[in-house]
């Protein structure tokens, strides 16, 4: 080979080289590009979004919203996909491990997410129904002491009822346990309780509505009214919680979701009789059983609607929490609320920002 011919091979070899050089920085930069717009893409509404509510009266802005398709007309593109639960621990489970966005939940329920999740994961996003919750029982109660040797049920251990019972009675120095005297606190499903009272097999339960209503159909009376435990009788019984990363990657989508429930709760606020309607019909599609007009119209006026959270009672209901068992120690609070849509929202339906109480994250 000619020294000419060396030198012209070397050339194209190191040529090459450099051509590969480019090529893989091109390609760096591409791929950094492409990271900053999906980095960017974050904020963009959701292609999907999974909300979690129960088939209960308390969860009636969930079920509007769903059935006259408030949700779907604000999201627009993103698809909604729906689960429904009998109690709050379950729809935590289902949050915490990422196969739900959104739920409409118990307070309590809601401050355990947050403490489990060490404060990360979870986010209050929303208020959603105030009162409707009551401790019924067999007529012969009539004071705290009568419930020594009774049983009485709640929906499941943590959920908001429970905790509200576990710490009624010890306020009211009543053990909980077995035997004559103690009370036995069962965690039963609602529709089960309903059945296990007409069997005279539970003397009563602290339940939401409509199953107290249901219990009061059936013969039970009203030993305590939540409403009586709380000043001005405003306690959140249903809120909004969404994973703090879905709030975070997809605010205008939190943000369409918060429109769709302003929806239903100004149609439950002006159009009474179909709200009731349309709630009854929800609740017969996914239980196979609708409520009689009695316990309809008893169950409607025990709640108010309100997307303000109520912020200022979290302090005591993590404080209840306790009380009741459902948690080690106190929550700290701080950073559980994120409540940037919903004033948008509120401020955009003429309604005033909500007090954050000092539970939002610092900025």
């Amino acid at each position: 080979m000619s020294p000419r011919t060396t030198t012209r091979s070397r050339s194209l070899v190191v040529l090459l080289a450099l051509l590969a050089v480019v090529g893989l920085l091109s390609a760096c930069s591409r791929a950094d590009d492409s990271s900053s717009s999906a980095a960017g893409g974050q904020t963009s509404p959701a292609q999907e979004v999974k909300l979690g509510y129960f088939p209960n009266i308390t969860h009636a802005p969930a079920l509007i919203g769903v059935s006259q398709n408030f949700f779907a007309q604000e999201l627009g593109q993103t698809k909604l996909t729906t689960q429904t639960f009998n109690a709050g621990p379950d729809e935590v489970n289902a949050l915490l491990g990422g196969s739900l966005d959104v739920a409409f939940i118990g307070s309590s329920p809601a401050i355990n997410a947050f403490a489990k999740s060490k404060g990360e994961a979870i986010r209050l996003i929303g208020g959603s129904t105030t009162g409707g919750a009551q401790l019924v029982t067999t007529p012969d109660i009539t004071s705290p002491q009568q419930l020594l040797g009774k049983t009485i049920a709640t929906p499941q251990a943590g959920n908001t009822q429970d905790v509200a019972l576990k710490k009624w009675l010890k306020e009211n120095n009543l053990p909980i346990g077995t035997g004559p005297n103690a009370v036995t606190v069962q965690n039963i499903d609602n529709p089960r309780t309903l059945d296990l009272f007409k069997q005279k097999q539970v003397a009563g339960g602290w339940l939401p509505e409509p199953w107290s209503s249901r219990l009061v159909d059936a013969g039970a009376k009203v030993l305590v009214d939540e409403k009586s435990l709380w000043p001005d009788g405003k306690f959140p019984t249903t809120v909004i919680i969404a994973r703090t990363d879905f709030v975070n990657q997809h605010p205008q989508t939190i943000e369409a979701l918060l429109r769709g429930e302003q929806k239903a709760i100004d149609f439950a606020t002006s159009n009474a009789a179909q709200a009731r309607t349309v709630t009854n019909d929800s609740i017969k599609q996914v239980t196979g059983s609708s409520l009689s007009p009695k316990v309809l119209d008893r169950a409607f006026n025990e709640l108010s609607f309100d997307s303000d959270p109520l912020a200022a009672t979290f302090p005591q209901l993590s404080k209840d929490s306790v009380t009741a068992g459902a948690t080690p120690s106190e929550t700290d609070l701080k950073g559980f609320l994120n409540v940037t849509a919903l004033n948008t929202v509120r401020q955009a339906a003429g309604k005033p920002a909500v007090d954050t109480a000092g539970l939002e994250a610092a900025q």
